[in-house]
C-alpha cells in the first residue's frame, strides 16, 4: 500500500482515506459477516492426510489488494507473451522438436519428465493450443517489477475463490467499491466457456457440447468444479457418466446418449484413460485418448502439458520465450539454480541458510525448504536429500516480496502476498480478466501463501485508467 518512500501509492489513496474513517468495530463486524457468508455458501477445500480438518474454510481477508491500470496492462502483456511461448513449446516438443535440436533445452528434461506423454507425439491440436487455462503465479519485488514464481498448466485451480471473493466484497463494501472504477471480473465464466467452445473439433455442431470432468466429491477442489459447471451451464460429469463408441465420446443422459465435443478435465493425466495410462484408474473413460487422437473430442488442458510447468523447466522459460517469440521476456523469472548441474549443486549445498529449495514436482507449499527460516536440523535434512537426488531439486534466493495490509485482531498489519491471474487461450485469442486470486501468508513473516499451509485469500482490484 505504501511505496518504498513510505508514501501511500496512488492506487490505494481512496482505500487509505476510507480506512482512516472506518471504526475498528465496523471492520471486525464485516470480517465476521464475510466468514458467515463463506460458510453459508460452503466454500471449503480438502486437506489430504489431515484427520482433524478434512474440510477447511480458506481464510478471507477483507482488505483488498489493488493494482493500477497501467500496472495491470504491463502484467497482462507479459502473461500473454509467456503463455503463447509455452503453447509453442508444447507444440514443438510433441512435434518437430526444434528447441531440442537447437540445444536450448536438454532432451532428458523432456523425455524423462514424469508428465511427458509420448501418446501426444505427432498429434495436431486444433489451433495448436495445449493450454486453454493457465494460472501464472506472480510476485512483486519493487515498484516496477513482477516476477513469475510458477506456471500452473495442468489443472490450475482457485478461480472460484477469485469470483466468490468479489461477490462477498460487493455485498459487504458497496460504498467503498462505488468510490472507485474497479474493473469487473464477473465475465470470467463466459470467457471460459467461449474459450472451451472455440477449440471444439471441426466436426462439432454449431453449439458444441462442453462438460466438466471431475474426479468426484472427495477431490480437494470439488467445490470449484461444481461451481464452474453450474455457472457455465454445462454438465458436471465423472468418468462413469461418459463412454466411447466408434472413437466418439458420449454422455449418458435420461434422454439417451449425447455426443460430447469438449471436456474441461480437472483430473490428472494418469487417470484419464485406463486403456492408455493407469490401468487401475476408475476415474477416467476407456477409449478417451483414441477419440482424442481421432480428432473427435477436445480435452482442456491437453494431456502432457505438465512437462512445461515443472520447476526444472521453469528455469528455461525465458529461453523458451526468446526462442519462439524472438523477444525479451516481459516478466522476469526468479533466478534459479538447477541442482542437476554440478556447480549449482555445490553452491546450493553450501548456502542453504539463504536459499529457498523446492522439489521439481512439488506443489501446495510441500517439499520445500525456506532456508533463512528453517532450523539447522531441517537444513541438514534437506542437504542430504539434495545431494542424494540433485535432479529432483532447484533452489532460488529469498525475494523481498511485497506485502499487503491485512486486518488482524490488533489492526492492520503487513503480510506477504502473491497473485495468480488466469490466462485463457482459445482459437479466437487470449482472454485475461482484470484481476486474479491474491493469496496471502497470514503468519507474520511467512513467505508461504498456500491455503494448505495456513494461507488466505483477498479480493484483487484492478482500477480503470
Amino acid at each position: 500500500m505504501n511505496g518504498s518512500d513510505g508514501q501511500c501509492r496512488d492506487a490505494y489513496q481512496v482505500l487509505q482515506e476510507w480506512l482512516k474513517s472506518a471504526p475498528p468495530q465496523l471492520l471486525e463486524h464485516r470480517r465476521e459477516e464475510a466468514e458467515l457468508l463463506f460458510r453459508k455458501v460452503g466454500i471449503t477445500f480438502a486437506v489430504y492426510g489431515n484427520a482433524e480438518a478434512e474440510e477447511r474454510l480458506i481464510p478471507f481477508d477483507i482488505i483488498p489488494r489493488i493494482l493500477a491500470g497501467h500496472e495491470w496492462a504491463r502484467l497482462t502483456r507479459g502473461l500473454e507473451q509467456r503463455v503463447k511461448a509455452l503453447n509453442l513449446f508444447l507444440q514443438d516438443i510433441y512435434g518437430p522438436g526444434e528447441i531440442l535440436r537447437a540445444g536450448i533445452i536438454p532432451p532428458e528434461l523432456v523425455f524423462q519428465n514424469p508428465y511427458y506423454r509420448p501418446q501426444m507425439n505427432g498429434l495436431a491440436l486444433r489451433g495448436g493450443i495445449y493450454v486453454q487455462v493457465a494460472g501464472i503465479d506472480v510476485v512483486r519485488v519493487d515498484g516496477d517489477d513482477f516476477y513469475v514464481l510458477e506456471d500452473n498448466l495442468r489443472t490450475p485451480s482457485g478461480v472460484s475463490y477469485m469470483l466468490e471473493n468479489r461477490e462477498v466484497m460487493l455485498r459487504l463494501f458497496p460504498d467503498l467499491m462505488a468510490m472507485q472504477r474497479i474493473r469487473p471480473i464477473e465475465n470470467y465464466v463466459d470467457e471460459l466457456l467461449g474459450t472451451l467452445k472455440s477449440v471444439a473439433p471441426a466436426t462439432s455442431s454449431a453449439q458444441p457440447t462442453v462438460v466438466l470432468l471431475t474426479p468426484g466429491s472427495l477431490n480437494s477442489a470439488y467445490y470449484e468444479h461444481s461451481f464452474l459447471a453450474d455457472r457455465m451451464g454445462v454438465e458436471l460429469v465423472e468418468g462413469r457418466d461418459l463412454f466411447v463408441r466408434d472413437e466418439v465420446v458420449f454422455m449418458r443422459t435420461t434422454e439417451g446418449p449425447k455426443r460430447v465435443d469438449v471436456i474441461y478435465s480437472r483430473i490428472d493425466d494418469d487417470f484419464l484413460d485406463p486403456l492408455v495410462f493407469r490401468p487401475d484408474s476408475a476415474l477416467g473413460v476407456p477409449g478417451l485418448i483414441a477419440a482424442y487422437r481421432a480428432g473427435n473430442v477436445a480435452i482442456a488442458n491437453a494431456p502432457g502439458t505438465g512437462v512445461a510447468d515443472d520447476k526444472a523447466m521453469y528455469s528455461y522459460v525465458p529461453d523458451i520465450v526468446r526462442f519462439y517469440m524472438g523477444e525479451e521476456p516481459i516478466l522476469k523469472n526468479v533466478p534459479t539454480w538447477r541442482c542437476r548441474e554440478k556447480e549449482a549443486l555445490s553452491y546450493v549445498a553450501d548456502n542453504l541458510h539463504e536459499l529457498v529449495v523446492k522439489e521439481v514436482n512439488g506443489s501446495g507449499g510441500y517439499g520445500m525448504l525456506v532456508g533463512p527460516h528453517a532450523t539447522q536440523e531441517a537444513r541438514e535434512h534437506f542437504r542430504r536429500l539434495v545431494l542424494a537426488s540433485p535432479d529432483n531439486y532447484i533452489a532460488q534466493p529469498t525475494l523481498a516480496l511485497s506485502t499487503s495490509p491485512v486486518f488482524t485482531e490488533s489492526g492492520l498489519a503487513p503480510r506477504h502476498v502473491d497473485l495468480r491471474p488466469f490466462v485463457l487461450t482459445g482459437r479466437d485469442g487470449v482472454r485475461i480478466v482484470p484481476g486474479g486470486l491474491t493469496r496471502v501468508a497470514l503468519k507474520p513473516g511467512s513467505l508461504v501463501v498456500n491455503s494448505s499451509q495456513g494461507g488466505g485469500t483477498k479480493d484483487t482490484w484492478v482500477l480503470s485508467e
